[in-house]
């Protein structure tokens, strides 16, 4: 069986690859020059050159293809980029499930939860929980779009299924990614926290749901992958355990987080660059994030590891590529 991988060099995308080649199986990625050489180096894959964003090059990658695996996207939490968002997470996405379908392959398209609808602890969202968007920025905006663009494609004939997973931790986070938020806590100046919370899971554990999806997920269907409930400031606690530095204190008050977020905004203003810190970002930080992967369990057998299990797999790799002294800080 032939695979092709988009984002082979993000968080996810890299662990497909690397799941996959220790399998035994063909792997095929559809890698930009200007990508990162350091996630592909050493891996004996099949390289196709190109731009989800250029239908002829998608087109190519995917020919005799046995399935697709799209992890491709372009994420930043805040206002700006929407024209880059659209290109990337809604029209890539177009060529990509397109090209997929003209193959005759089926695709496992990567979203996120933060195209559903939210929920808490007591009464977590599931895949049917699509309400209407009340964070209005781009990354939100355009992954539910990309899904609706999904659906559309499978309504034409194309077999493909989607996976919705929630925060990831884990190894092969050469940007870094999602890991940020373990770093920036590694620096041991996190002393106040977001208000809100999320799932915290293994990007292994998704890798291994989405390609259990690939393998027996029902054409059309939404896929939550989900990890344990934590606060925010339960996570960062945790975290600080792992990596050994001082417990944040306490939730930031509702006035801090306006403060940061505006903060954030009048920068981007000044500047033209909008930072990690925004209001955009700091409203979805003091929201909860917490999601029922129950189909996952019932229908692939999804059962992912603790928190702390991940966080842990996480900092044992920064640690070992040189990342640890680097901390770079986000929230989200």
């Amino acid at each position: 069986m032939l695979t092709l991988v988009t984002g082979a060099t993000g968080l996810v995308g890299n662990n497909v690859v690397r799941r996959l080649l220790h399998e035994g199986q063909r792997v095929r990625v559809l890698q930009r020059t200007t990508s990162d050489p350091r996630p592909l180096a050493g891996l004996d894959v099949e390289r196709a050159e190109g731009d989800i964003r250029q239908p002829e090059a998608v087109l190519a990658a995917c020919r005799g293809v046995d399935r697709v695996v799209h992890a491709a996207a372009h994420v930043h939490i805040g206002w700006s980029g929407l024209k880059t968002h659209r290109a990337i997470n809604v029209e890539g996405t177009r060529n990509v499930a397109r090209a997929t379908r003209a193959a005759g392959a089926k695709l496992v398209h990567v979203s996120s939860v933060d195209a559903l609808g939210r929920g808490s602890r007591e009464r977590p969202a599931d895949e049917e929980s699509v309400q209407h968007i009340r964070m209005h920025c781009p990354y939100v905006l355009t992954k539910r779009a990309a899904e609706a663009v999904v659906l559309e494609e499978v309504e034409r004939g194309l077999e493909a299924v989607i996976v919705n997973p929630v925060y990831m931790l884990g190894p092969w986070d050469w940007r870094p990614s999602s890991g940020r938020m373990l770093l920036h806590v590694a620096r041991g100046k996190a002393m106040i926290t977001p208000r809100g919370g999320n799932d915290f899971c293994d990007v292994r554990d998704v890798v291994g749901g989405l390609l259990a999806a690939a393998e027996r997920g029902q054409c059309g269907r939404r896929y939550i992958l989900g990890g344990e409930p934590l606060s925010y400031l339960e996570a960062w606690r945790m975290m600080a355990e792992v990596v050994g530095v001082r417990r944040p204190r306490s939730k930031a008050g509702p006035m801090q987080m306006l403060a940061a977020g505006w903060i954030g905004d009048f920068w981007y203003q000044v500047s033209g660059r909008e930072p990690d810190l925004n209001s955009a970002a700091v409203v979805i930080s003091s929201e909860h994030h917490h999601y029922s992967y129950r189909r996952a369990t019932e229908e692939l057998g999804y059962r992912p590891c603790s928190a702390r299990s991940a966080a842990e797999a996480a900092w044992s790799w920064f640690r070992e590529h040189g990342y640890a002294s680097q901390m770079p800080a986000v929230m989200r």
